[in-house]
């Protein structure tokens, strides 16, 4: 836009050079059209004084010499016109070219500017969009990670027995990438979200629940308690076992 815009001011300011131009050389080819007659009418007057010079009478012949000095001095008049003409042609012309200079240097400093503000917009724009992404993934992450969690377990009397439920599953994904309690560290967490087991973290992995209803903790990450695979038959976290051996 901004070039776009000098180029038509600038287009407009050069729309009467041409002109300018033509008129003034037209003016300096009929300067020197009258300055090349001059000189024929010298030489035509120069060889006819030769000729009959031996004829003529002083007062004649200074007349004669007269004429000639006039036509010398008025085709000199007319030589300095055309270089007069010239020189104010060649400033003309100069002055359009500083112009045009200063109007080159002041739209470069404009684009500069432009460029600037756009790279600025742009890194504004480009850090709200990492923002905004970086939102959104934790968002997701924390809503998969709320998909995860453990459902609390039934009291005593309330429904099926806990072995008969099935183990806490969670996505093949956060499986691979969250295999033990120093990678659960790194990622966001909802300072709201419950967490289990003896490092009391989040839901992540593979876990198992304690078959003792009573069991405080309830759900356990694999690799806390030392387990690879899920145990057959009734299982007790370490806690629950100490209990149940005092007793």
């Amino acid at each position: 836009m901004a070039t776009a815009m000098y180029l038509e001011h600038y287009l407009d300011s050069l729309e009467s050079l041409p002109g300018e131009l033509q008129r003034n050389f037209s003016l300096m080819r009929d300067l020197d059209q009258k300055a090349q007659d001059l000189m024929k009418e010298i030489d035509d007057k120069a060889e006819g004084y030769l000729s009959t010079v031996r004829n003529m009478s002083p007062d004649k012949r200074s007349d004669f010499l007269s004429a000639i000095q006039k036509l010398f001095s008025k085709s000199r008049e007319f030589g300095d016109d055309k270089v007069q003409l010239a020189m104010q042609t060649y400033e003309m012309v100069d002055r359009y070219i500083q112009k045009y200079d200063r109007d080159i240097a002041r739209m470069e400093a404009d684009l500069k500017d432009y460029t600037s503000s756009c790279s600025d917009d742009d890194k504004e724009n480009s850090g709200k969009n990492i923002k905004d992404k970086d939102k959104k993934k934790r968002k997701s992450m924390k809503d998969e990670f709320e998909d995860e969690i453990p459902k609390k377990k039934k009291k005593k009397g309330q429904g099926q027995p806990n072995d008969t439920a099935p183990p806490p599953m969670i996505s093949p994904l956060l499986s691979l990438t969250m295999n033990n309690p120093s990678d659960v560290l790194d990622m966001p967490v909802d300072p709201n979200e419950p967490t289990y087991c003896l490092c009391h973290q989040v839901s992540y992995g593979e876990m198992i629940g304690c078959d003792n209803l009573d069991c405080p903790i309830e759900w356990f990450h694999f690799g806390c308690v030392g387990l690879t695979a899920k145990p057959k038959g009734k299982w007790y976290c370490p806690r629950c076992t100490e209990e149940r051996k005092k007793k």
